[in-house]
């Protein structure tokens, strides 16, 4: 029966036959490894919970099925760095010129124009829909925190955290520039709007003045407070940009235990091999966990009028990789300045990120970047991976083999959410029509 033609079954006890999954992202199995780090399996399924992962065909026949016929299923997504509030407002705020300024211009000039707690609320809430739809269980987003921004956009994410619960695990990043650091009052009242929500700190750093000072500060607020920090850091192709290596250090320096995550490090690969080398070695001394946004740095990385690109914006993520670093990939923006397209949709992602950071050859570990890894660096190890007495959220695909999987979409795959298919119809871009008027 042609996928996704068959239906799952309607009893509270069933089986996915004849299964093909990531091994990477299964826990407990016992069975035999195949090419390319792919496993064949039967998922054993009862009350919305997982029972057992076993090997394909040998879970009772007498059971009710679904035959996959080899079909690949993968535990739901995990997508660590978003902003799901700047989401969607291309449409009434363009980037012209595509780069990274031309964005900061048009994402300040719509903050301070249009982000009323409705506006940012819709927009949040279209892009939850989406990425419930694509199978995403769970999300980190970074909010824009300039005040009055911060407490507006915080109270927002804590009502759509808990409306969304069941469907999305949510957190939230405070995303503000570092030198900010330096006004009391206003980074008083951010970390205490952060840690009533149970938020993180984070910031974008640059080279600034006071730059370990600021550091320094930020590390000392977060202990106190008992907060992780996720900070955007050398998202720029100039070489003499490198702030990595100063964060880690700083860690370091202040004894801090908490998580501390950093985003893009796109200029890491602009340096030369003995620097790279030593600054990549004391963040893995440090415990940084890197998260690269490969769509999004592509677009905007080494844009100029008239000029084919050069590089193509992105970190080294196979040597932070090699040198035990936790590393993964994710959306980041979506239909705003900074990215003019994006579905908060990790297939695109996962797909775009195999081509772009050249993730295959082999394939065998590649699916850990969008489900086992960005759970563990965000603290939830009850998400991105199959295993015995976890909740039975999966996604199911037509795909058998990685050529199949990454040549498609996967349009037409299945979602499963405690062991039951979800409705996956799309929201409708018209429904944000009424925001898109400046």
């Amino acid at each position: 029966m042609p996928f996704p033609a068959f239906s799952l079954p309607e009893a509270d006890r069933y089986v996915l036959r004849n299964a093909t999954l990531p091994a990477v992202a299964i826990d407990g199995f016992a069975g035999p490894l195949g090419r390319e780090g792919l496993i064949d399996a039967d998922i054993l399924i009862a009350n919305g919970m997982i029972e057992a992962v076993l090997p394909a065909g040998t879970v009772p026949q007498d059971l009710p099925a679904a035959d996959l016929d080899g079909g690949m299923a993968w535990p739901c997504f995990a997508d660590m760095h978003t902003h799901l509030d700047k989401g969607h407002i291309w449409d009434r705020r363009p980037n012209p010129t595509g780069d990274f300024f031309g964005a900061l211009d048009a994402v300040r000039t719509d903050r301070e124009t249009c982000w009323s707690a409705a506006d940012v609320r819709t927009r949040m809430e279209f892009s939850l829909k989406t990425a419930y739809a694509h199978g995403t269980g769970l999300i980190r987003t970074h909010l824009d925190s300039l005040p009055p921004q911060h407490r507006i956009s915080f109270e927002v994410f804590a009502e759509l955290r808990d409306a969304w619960r069941d469907r999305i695990a949510l957190q939230a990043v405070a995303l503000f520039p570092l030198d900010m650091i330096t006004d009391e009052a206003f980074f008083g009242d951010l970390t205490d709007v952060v840690a009533s929500h149970g938020g993180l700190l984070g910031g974008v750093t640059y080279l600034m003045p006071d730059l370990e000072a600021h550091l320094d500060k930020l590390f000392r607020t977060a202990s106190e407070r008992g907060l992780d920090i996720d900070l955007h850091v050398d998202e720029t192709q100039d070489h003499e940009v490198l702030t990595l290596k100063t964060i880690a250090e700083a860690k370091i320096r202040n004894g801090f235990e908490g998580a501390v995550t950093v985003g893009h490090c796109c200029s890491l690969a602009r340096q030369n091999d003995d620097l790279a080398k030593a600054t990549i070695d004391v963040v893995a001394k440090a415990g940084l966990s890197v998260v690269s946004l490969p769509m999004c740095n592509m677009y905007l990385q080494d844009r100029a009028p008239n000029r084919t690109p050069r590089y193509r914006g992105v970190t080294l993520f196979h040597e932070l990789a090699a040198a035990g670093i936790a590393t993964a990939i994710s959306s980041d923006n979506t239909r705003d300045p900074f990215y003019a397209y994006g579905d908060l949709d990790p297939v695109e992602v996962f797909r775009e990120g195999v081509r772009i950071l050249h993730l295959d050859h082999p394939l065998d570990e590649a699916a850990r970047v969008v489900t086992r890894t960005p759970a563990d660096i965000l603290g939830r190890a009850d998400y991105g991976r199959i295993a015995a007495g976890l909740p039975a959220d999966l996604v199911l695909f037509s795909a058998r083999r990685w050529s199949e999987f990454l040549s498609r979409p996967q349009a037409d795959r299945i979602v499963v959410r405690n062991g039951k298919g979800i409705d996956r119809s799309l929201p409708d871009y018209r429904d944000l029509d009424p925001l898109m008027k400046d």
